[in-house]
């Protein structure tokens, strides 16, 4: 009779315990579903087709993002290769960008501090002329809404979708933004800057001496 009793206990502990790491599991893995942001690593959303995208891309007006220039640029971005907000076009960022002093402003549009950053990018580049080229770099795969919030800004400065924030990866950018970087014509990083600006004024400050 013990024999039985023994085994029908165990028999139960180890139900318990199944049922016990089935919940854990349940309560702390995520489930793998298009929706689970730990799982996504996409450029845009499904909705953000190009037809889609048209109506905000009209709203944005945002310029053309630049051409591939004389030079292999960044050696940490060559292959990185994203789409150009204006006009869906692929842009590899490496040649894109070589050849010039160039001020990357990495934001989401979500981001308040981005919202309130952009205005003042868009009046530093007024000011510097072609002396220095200001790109966004919008590091969401929400596109539409990125557009959108260019728009409402008035903001119309060279834009490069980057859902993946691969152009942030390849720099090693802290995971903050807004984040500035400063490359120089040979493609390598004169400054990185995880920081929000509020001013024109504070952005020549700070870019001044490399741009």
């Amino acid at each position: 009779m013990s024999t039985r009793w023994t085994i029908a206990i165990l028999v139960l502990v180890t139900a318990l315990l199944i049922a016990l790491m089935v919940e854990l599991r349940a309560t702390f893995v995520p489930a793998l579903s298009p929706t689970n942001p730990v799982t996504e690593n996409r450029e845009h959303r499904d909705a953000d087709t190009p037809a889609a995208l048209a109506g905000p891309r009209q709203r944005a007006n945002l310029p053309p993002c630049p051409s591939a220039a004389a030079g292999p640029g960044s050696t940490a971005l060559r292959g990185v290769i994203v789409q150009c907000a204006a006009d869906g076009s692929a842009v590899d960022v490496a040649r894109a960008l070589a050849g010039r002093w160039v001020v990357l402003d990495l934001w989401a549009y979500w981001c308040a501090p981005c919202t309130a950053e952009l205005p003042a990018m868009a009046e530093y580049q007024r000011r510097a002329g072609p002396a220095v080229m200001v790109v966004t770099v919008h590091q969401d795969e929400n596109e539409t809404a990125g557009l959108l919030r260019l728009a409402q800004l008035g903001v119309r400065l060279p834009t490069l979708q980057d859902g993946r924030r691969r152009i942030a990866a390849a720099l090693r950018v802290p995971n903050v933004m807004p984040a500035t970087i400063v490359l120089r014509p040979d493609g390598s990083v004169a400054q990185v800057l995880p920081r929000a600006f509020g001013s024109a004024d504070e952005i020549m400050a700070a870019v001044g001496n490399h741009a």
